[in-house]
């Protein structure tokens, strides 16, 4: 075989990842790749640590180096949407964005956070008709409420600390979803009411490293029949996770919505539908557990 006709490997694969500030303890990278190597996709997974002010930046040297997408966490899934070329339907009524694809030559931002939050609440129970207390305000929030209130949820109450961003969430609820939400002010000791079905964490409360935070709620509030959810994923068991379990509630944890996230992800990137026990096996082997 001549030197012209001979095939040699491909050192160039396709390219995407992750921004975010903290990055260092996301286990997304570690997930999807091992998804990319189960389904023999020539792709790499990119994690990195983008500050708010070089987010422009950032942006900027993907497509200079010839990325397919990436993802955005904590602080970006808001900013992110000024340096992009437009959104899909969830993300522009979402407000905020988590998953960035290249489409042509277009960037478009879509948002997996409450997708992939709902398949995983789905398998434990049935939004539809249930009453929520939601914690937090932020795009995490803003994702997990308006996908819950498409499932169906019946009333959501939003509690957070800042008024503004809060009572801005509870109208964007009221005016473009099926579902009722009210505001409630985060004051100390937050009592969650007796008649409450579903109770979501969507603050960074207890995120690594300061595990150690808890929620500023009255945790004899906690009732067995509740489910309750936390969408952080390190440690996938918080505090908040750990009580629910001690007092008998179904619990839905971060692990469960990361690896729906990037089930969707992957396949807005590249078409192929992965196996979601190879990357939730990849999560419980980092974090030990059985």
């Amino acid at each position: 075989m001549s030197k012209e006709t001979e095939e040699y490997p491909d050192f160039l694969p396709q390219l995407v990842g992750s921004f975010a500030q903290p990055a260092a303890e996301n286990p997304t990278v570690a997930m999807v790749e091992a998804a990319f190597k189960h389904h023999n996709l020539h792709w790499r997974y990119i994690n990195c640590e983008v500050s708010p002010e070089n987010l422009g930046k950032a942006v900027e040297g993907v497509k200079a180096l010839g990325w397919s997408g990436f993802n955005c966490s904590i602080p970006h899934k808001v900013a992110i949407i000024q340096h992009l070329d437009g959104l899909g339907e969830s993300a522009e009524i979402i407000g905020a964005v988590n998953t960035i694809v290249k489409r042509g030559d277009k960037w478009i931002g879509e948002n997996t956070d409450g997708k992939g939050f709902v398949q995983a609440m789905k398998e434990v129970v049935d939004p539809k008709g249930k009453k929520v207390v939601l914690f937090g305000a932020g795009g995490a929030a803003r994702a997990v409420s308006v996908e819950m209130a498409l499932a169906g949820a019946k009333h959501i109450t939003i509690v957070n600390r800042n008024v503004e961003r809060g009572e801005t969430l509870t109208k964007l609820v009221n005016e473009k979803t099926p579902a009722d939400a009210t505001f409630q002010s985060w004051e100390d000791n937050y009592s969650i009411p007796a008649d409450t079905e579903i109770v979501i964490n969507a603050t960074s409360i207890g995120l690594f490293p300061k595990t150690d935070q808890k929620l500023n709620i009255n945790f004899d509030s906690i009732q067995s029949s509740m489910v309750v959810a936390d969408g952080i994923h390190n440690p996938p068991k918080t505090h908040l996770i750990q009580t629910a379990i001690d007092k008998g509630c179904k619990t839905v944890n971060g692990l469960q919505m990361l690896v729906n996230q990037g089930v969707i992800g992957i396949k807005y990137w590249t078409g192929v539908d992965v196996d979601p026990t190879v990357m939730h096996h990849e999560l419980k082997k980092i974090f030990k557990i059985q």
